[in-house]
């Protein structure tokens, strides 16, 4: 609890010294000043205004899937993102689902698809809350949150002011939005409505997914997307991205890159380099949205980091090199692992590589 001789909120919980290496996938990060658990808009509106009124900086943490925190942990206060809340309602030809930003994404993706409803049984697996999807657009096997999302609600952390942005406002891209990007830092994303539809046949668009239905014998309506569904997650536990307490590997954030997507002069000087190197290797290339897109995993392997790779109490996962694992060390041996890797793949390629998950200072 929160020590004597402060103002004490009345609405949220809020604790004092907590290790934030449990509340993350990765298990790392040190303790957090203050911890505040908010299960409503009303409550993160009383958290941001107390921690102001306290001169506290505030982060904002989901279901912890896709953050790293220092070693040091977090001085201020940490606001735990716990709204509550899943709501299907039937439209003529569609079904719009609302969810609080606490709840479970699987969560939400596994109602849909008992539902028999299509749209994002292609993100099953996926960890975190709903309340970061928008963030990161999430997507996996040929299916984006972009392709089924509404709206947002959001509340703006300096006017403390709710407000509800269809998709067009979003800023949508590839793993990124306006809440990544242009606006980062300012809203706290509280719900979103996303719109479904009923029966059909689930889309087989990426080349890995279609590879589990020979044939493309996929039946239609509920059954259907229950199987791409299951497909979905044994692809996602054969590369360790499916939390899972027996598989080391999995202590992860999952993809700790970005796939680039280079421009036409880029993609010509990268593929000029490749050429040059004369030992036949023939990089993988994607048509996509504003380039071409070159997969990071071949990147990273390429430039001399396997999977399997240890340093120190970190390395590349076993089963895919786009996941930096923990396997016991510190999130400064993650970082640096992170940097040399960055180093490599640009010095060899010249191609950046973004981080995905959010990293604190």
């Amino acid at each position: 609890m929160i020590s004597s001789g402060m103002s004490v909120p009345t609405s949220f919980t809020l604790l004092e010294r907590v290790p934030l290496a449990e509340h993350t996938s990765i298990r790392l990060g040190g303790p957090a000043r203050r911890l505040a658990v908010c299960a409503d808009e009303a409550q993160v509106r009383e958290c941001l205004d107390w921690a102001r009124g306290e001169g506290a900086p505030v982060q904002v943490l989901g279901g912890g899937s896709n953050i790293l925190f220092p070693d040091s942990g977090f001085a201020g206060v940490v606001l735990k993102v716990g709204i509550p809340g899943l709501e299907f309602s039937e439209e003529s030809e569609s079904w719009l689902v609302r969810a609080g930003a606490g709840e479970s994404w699987d969560g939400l993706a596994a109602a849909a698809a008992a539902r028999g409803l299509q749209g994002v049984e292609c993100l099953s697996g996926i960890p975190g809350s709903v309340g970061a999807t928008p963030v990161q657009n999430v997507g996996a096997y040929g299916q984006e949150l972009a392709d089924t999302l509404v709206s947002v609600s959001a509340l703006d952390r300096e006017t403390l002011e709710t407000a509800v942005l269809d998709r067009g406002e979003c800023g949508l891209g590839y793993r990124t939005s306006r809440f990544k990007g242009v606006d980062r830092d300012r809203w706290i994303i509280l719900a979103i409505t996303l719109r479904l539809r009923p029966g059909g046949r689930p889309a087989l668009g990426y080349p890995e997914l279609a590879a589990q239905f020979p044939g493309g014998g996929v039946p239609e309506g509920e059954a259907g997307i229950a199987a791409v569904r299951e497909a979905v997650l044994r692809l996602r536990r054969s590369k360790s991205m499916v939390l899972d307490p027996g598989d080391p590997d999995s202590v992860s954030v999952g993809s700790f890159f970005t796939n680039p997507i280079l421009g036409a002069e880029a993609l010509a000087a990268f593929r000029k380099r490749v050429r040059n190197e004369g030992d036949g290797m023939a990089p993988p290339a994607f048509t996509a949205v504003g380039g071409t897109k070159i997969p990071a995993a071949w990147l990273i392997e390429k430039a001399g980091f396997p999977k399997g790779l240890r340093k120190g109490g970190v390395g590349v996962s076993s089963k895919h090199a786009l996941a930096l694992v923990n396997y016991g060390g510190s999130t400064a041996e993650l970082r640096s692992l992170a940097s040399d890797i960055q180093a490599a793949v640009l010095a060899r390629f010249g191609v950046s590589l973004e981080l995905e998950p959010v990293v604190v200072r």
